[in-house]
């Protein structure tokens, strides 16, 4: 994981993820504003618990970049 996908929050793809509320995890991607940390909270989630619609918010933020 490269510094990058933190730097503007300090949040890593795990943090953001794996909030204990959807409400958390919404703001965690909502505060995504660059590619490479949205590629990241990709590939952490495709690696990890392949939720599909966490994988739907991510596709969505995406496109609004």
């Amino acid at each position: 994981m490269s510094n990058e996908s933190t730097a503007a929050t300090g949040l890593t793809p795990e943090q953001r993820l794996e909030a204990p509320t959807t409400h958390l995890i919404d703001a965690g991607i909502a505060t995504i504003h660059d590619m490479a940390t949205l590629r990241a909270c990709v590939a952490y989630e495709n690696a990890n618990q392949q939720r599909v619609q966490i994988l739907r918010r991510l596709e969505q933020r995406a496109q609004e970049e």
